[in-house]
């Protein structure tokens, strides 16, 4: 189980390495593996860095892999994630910064980033849950 400190820590420490790697303002959404909003920031930034944010936790949560792991997906079968976005609502973003949380093998969150590159919103992303204590499935 994802814990409210833990996902505070997510958040907090994520930020922490956006600003120290001089990125641009991040958005970060930690989600519960239900799916449900534990935790969430927004540096300064742009309106639908919020949507991106939760959008890449929720596809990594909802598919069982890092968000990286379904952009190649899309590359590869592009008519199955389009379908994938469709039956979501459109909550899914195929794009790095998606990463899974997991405590063992047991997936118990997902954390979504937005704001930067998007590899270096999955970086921020990484350094957040291990400072948690906390594993990074990004494969």
């Amino acid at each position: 189980m994802l814990t409210l400190t833990q996902a505070q820590t997510i958040v907090a420490k994520t930020l922490e390495k956006g600003r120290e790697k001089n990125m641009k303002p991040l958005t970060v959404a930690v989600l519960d593996a239900r799916g449900c909003l534990v935790a969430y920031a927004m540096e300064d930034g742009g309106l639908l860095r919020e949507v991106v944010a939760k959008g890449k936790a929720y596809g990594a949560l909802g598919m069982g892999r890092s968000s990286r792991a379904i952009e190649q997906l899309a590359k590869d079968r592009p008519h199955f994630i389009n379908a994938i976005i469709e039956a979501s609502a459109g909550r899914l973003v195929p794009v790095p910064g998606g990463v899974l949380i997991k405590s063992g093998a047991a997936i118990v969150g997902a954390v979504g980033v937005s704001g930067d590159t998007s590899d270096n919103d999955e970086l921020a992303a990484v350094a957040g849950i291990q400072a948690a204590g906390l594993a990074a499935g990004v494969d």
